[in-house]
């Protein structure tokens, strides 16, 4: 995710366990994860990183800040959309938690933001909405991995999070709308920013052994 193996270069596994120091079998099953996460392909010649792809990931957020944008709004439409508080208020006691106790800058850290975005929209009612979420961050998962790389951004997000729920738990509609599309717009702005550079590392690697 740095950019420091080249462009469609092979990563070899002998070569990485001498690097590391370890047996070709741990290399292996990470291989295995990382192609599972997302990270690096396997073609007949052996694995590559995965290339982030910059187009796709803006057409699927448009469609992702649509969705949960919509989710909010719901809302505003009927008392029989608001939100279900008994859903709500334990997120926000979750979110208050991580935010006294922040955990390190980590990839994983992409698995928490999504369920606080699919645990909000379970909050409208609309399981469709929901599972519809849910697909559209697993194809967007593997590049907004990106966004967690810094102790900067983990605070952020938590913070924005606890403003999000807050403004609903408030019924306080348009601020949570406001504050939702702010925060993915955001998020999307670092993702595409670090994946470009990731990208420019990969380039100027091309010659690298591995």
């Amino acid at each position: 995710m740095r950019g420091e193996f080249p462009l469609r270069g092979r990563l070899v596994e002998e070569r990485i366990a001498v690097e590391l120091g370890v047996s070709r079998t741990p290399v292996r099953e990470a291989m295995r994860r990382l192609v599972s996460d997302g990270l690096v392909v396997r073609s007949e010649d052996g694995y590559h990183v995965a290339i982030p792809d910059l187009a796709r990931l803006r057409d699927l957020y448009e469609v992702r800040v649509a969705l949960e944008l919509r989710g909010v709004a719901r809302a505003l439409e009927s008392a029989a959309h608001k939100h279900d508080l008994a859903v709500l208020e334990p997120l926000r006691d979750e979110w208050r938690e991580l935010w006294h106790d922040r955990p390190e800058p980590s990839a994983d850290f992409v698995v928490m933001d999504e369920d606080f975005h699919v645990t909000l929209m379970r909050s409208t009612g609309n399981e469709v909405m929901t599972q519809t979420l849910e697909s559209i961050n697993a194809r967007i998962r593997p590049v907004r991995m990106y966004d967690y790389l810094t102790e900067e951004r983990i605070e952020v997000t938590i913070s924005q999070h606890l403003e999000i729920v807050e403004a609903l738990l408030a019924d306080d509609i348009v601020a949570a709308q406001a504050r939702l599309a702010h925060h993915v717009g955001e998020s999307m702005e670092v993702v595409e920013a670090r994946a470009a550079h990731a990208l420019t590392q990969m380039t100027l690697h091309r010659g690298a052994f591995l």
